[in-house]
């Protein structure tokens, strides 16, 4: 971007999307809790014989992407589906742990579609649209009914019945879980649903495939420009409409949670193409993760925040305490979750626990070699329990931990911290999924929809398969009815050759350039500056130097990057450095966000607005809004648009969980 200062709170450019020149998010009218009911009701419809007549493109098989492109198949669209991994179960939804929300009140302790709206609006500190969280609460009830049909597997109690436990921000007890395991095990019921519909052939499945940009004739999304990763070859696809459900965008920070292979490309480059970029300084920071063991690591574990159910978080209260934690007296143990946050205890929201193990550590008194690092401690449920109890609940998470720290856990704490999980901002979608761009859809965690400036644990399964399987396919057909009669472009429009060319052309120019750095050293240059810059906290000076140094990262890339190999046939290093060339633009998109936004909400804390007690300091009277970024070109300012945040249902009030 071409300046370094926070850059005004300007409004959108009248009468581009909506009344008074705001976005607008096309939520309908009347008592929120008719909105869905009322909307499907009166939607236009496409009868069977005619969607067999659309083409849908989906570029994700995740549990948003897999679960999406097996009911619009289903219904009789035909479905194009990609993804960059060689099987749609190796998809990163695999890697969810501890569970999936839903408000069914199996365990009658008084919660309803109600309380889980509201938790997730406070979850979110108040920075989520109120329709689409309603919504999300209200489907959730089918999202199970839907996965024990398939055969998923969830834990039950004795007399059969499915069980439930708790998670972050909530105080009762909603999470279905299957074990440690949750997210396989929905995501090969999605699999299941996909893959009949392959056999059926109303899916063709396209595996090993990038997508590298986004084919815009129009005004309208009609089809994308991919990369098989195995020959190398560049193809186009074209479609009535494009689905995107592509995650989100944690690894600009290079250390997280996600899979190596996690990146943002998809979305950015749809961004370059007109979409906006909404919230992106929103990133979620998850308090129970393997800490960091050495310079050169490429990867973080996380540890499921089911754990913080029976297990107790606490620092040594002296600072430099080094003494094995056996030896540390119970009353020389800080068990700070619990001191500050009683009602919640260790199940406070993952924002608020980490920011609270950040404390303890800054304050001299973390653990282990670094003193980057807490206790997460069995012992007390173990007693109370007993082991067995303990290994039946969390037994593969316990195994996996001894097998990366070759610690035991059921006779030692595990030593957890902070790190990047999940990301709520994404690109910006109205009610009906669709972004400002006609025919573009964005599910799951890459829109922005649902979490505000924190997600609730739990909910990020919750999300991916109420877009997939009970959303997008009646919302869908709100954009294809009005394209009813309209052809596809032919193969030889323009438009589709010029945005082939640029992709070959962006291909060559990374190849040719032979410097010394490889990609991956960039990538974590980038996200050791992210972390110090725009990580768990940030600061107005600090921002300023991530976007000044950003330019000078770009010049350096485009100067001394090498990588291996050509354009041709599979390339690992091309594939990092066409990513790195997108965080190298995004992080800066983020950084500049973040100083835009002079509160402090949810994950996103701004050190220079906080309350007297260390709590994030919201503006409500400034910054109630989505900040949706458009694209001016690298190196520019973005322009934003904003959507006003009303709150009709969950009115709005300060965020406490004491």
């Amino acid at each position: 971007m071409a300046t370094t200062t926070a850059p005004a709170p300007t409004t959108q450019r009248p009468g581009t999307n909506g009344a008074n020149g705001t976005l607008d998010g096309k939520c309908p009218g009347g008592p929120i809790e008719s909105h869905w009911d009322h909307y499907k009701a009166e939607i236009k419809l496409i009868n069977p014989a005619n969607k067999r007549k659309y083409q849908v493109i989906v570029v994700g098989s995740g549990l948003a992407g897999g679960s999406a492109a097996a009911t619009l198949s289903e219904l009789g669209y035909q479905v194009k589906c990609f993804c960059y991994q060689d099987s749609p179960r190796r998809a990163h939804s695999i890697a969810a742990q501890g569970g999936i929300n839903a408000a069914k009140n199996y365990q009658n302790d008084g919660d309803s579609v109600y309380r889980l709206f509201y938790d997730t609006i406070k979850g979110g500190d108040f920075r989520a649209r109120e329709a689409n969280v309603w919504r999300l609460a209200e489907v959730s009830r089918n999202i199970i009914d839907q996965c024990v049909a398939q055969g998923v597997p969830f834990a039950r109690e004795y007399g059969g019945l499915l069980a439930n436990r708790s998670f972050g921000g909530a105080q009762v007890s909603r999470t279905f879980y299957a074990r440690g395991q949750t997210g396989q095990q929905l995501l090969l019921g999605a699999y299941q649903a996909l893959s009949a519909q392959i056999r059926a052939g109303g899916v063709k499945m396209f595996p090993h495939t990038e997508m590298l940009d986004l084919i815009v004739v129009d005004g309208h999304a009609k089809g994308i420009v991919v990369r098989d990763l195995w020959t190398g070859e560049i193809s186009t696809h074209m479609a009535n409409t494009v689905v995107l459900a592509t995650g989100g965008y944690g690894n600009v920070f290079y250390l997280s949670t996600n899979a190596r292979g996690c990146n943002v490309t998809a979305t950015y480059r749809a961004h370059k193409r007109g979409a906006f970029f909404a919230n992106p300084c929103y990133t979620q920071i998850h308090p129970t993760c393997i800490p960091v063991s050495g310079d050169y690591q490429s990867k973080l574990t996380l540890m499921s925040e089911s754990l913080r159910n029976d297990g107790r978080v606490w620092a040594p209260k002296k600072q430099g305490d080094k003494r094995p934690p056996q030896q540390i007296p119970e009353d020389e143990r800080d068990y700070y979750l619990e001191r500050k946050y009683p009602s919640y205890g260790n199940l406070a929201p993952r924002d608020i626990s980490s920011r609270a193990a950040k404390e303890a550590c800054d304050d001299g008194r973390g653990i282990g070699e670094s003193g980057l690092g807490v206790y997460l401690d069995f012992g007390d449920a173990i007693k109370r329990l007993g082991e067995p109890v303990i290994r039946e609940r969390y037994g593969n998470l316990f195994d996996m931990y001894e097998k990366i720290t070759g610690e035991n856990a059921y006779q030692q704490p595990m030593r957890i911290f902070p790190a990047v999980h999940y990301t709520m901002g994404g690109l910006w979608v109205d009610y009906n999924l669709m972004s400002n761009l006609p025919g573009l859809h964005v599910i799951g965690e890459a829109n922005f929809s649902d979490h505000g400036a924190n997600r609730l644990g739990a909910s990020a399964l919750m999300q991916g398969l109420a877009d997939g399987y009970f959303i997008l396919p009646y919302t869908i057909g709100v954009y294809l009815s009005s394209e009813a009669g309209k052809k596809l472009p032919p193969a030889d429009h323009p438009t589709i050759g010029t945005v082939r060319k640029e992709v070959e052309d962006r291909i060559k120019r990374l190849t040719s350039i032979k410097g010394k750095r490889t990609p991956s050293s960039f990538h974590r240059e980038i996200g050791l500056m992210m972390w110090d810059k725009c990580g768990m906290a940030r600061n107005r000076d600090g921002l300023q130097a991530a976007l000044k140094r950003f330019p000078e990262l770009r010049e350096e890339f485009y100067q001394n990057l090498n990588v291996t190999g050509e354009g041709g046939g599979a390339n690992a290093a091309l594939e990092i450095a066409g990513r790195v060339e997108d965080y190298l633009e995004f992080g800066e998109l983020m950084c500049f966000d973040a100083l835009h936004r002079e509160e402090s909400c949810g994950g996103h804390f701004r050190e220079e607005y906080q309350t007297e007690d260390g709590e994030a300091a919201r503006d409500d009277e400034n910054f109630a809004y989505v900040a949706a970024w458009e694209y001016k070109g690298t190196g520019q300012n973005p322009y934003l648009h904003k959507e006003m945040l009303e709150f009709k249902k969950a009115h709005l009030a300060v965020r406490n969980y004491k």
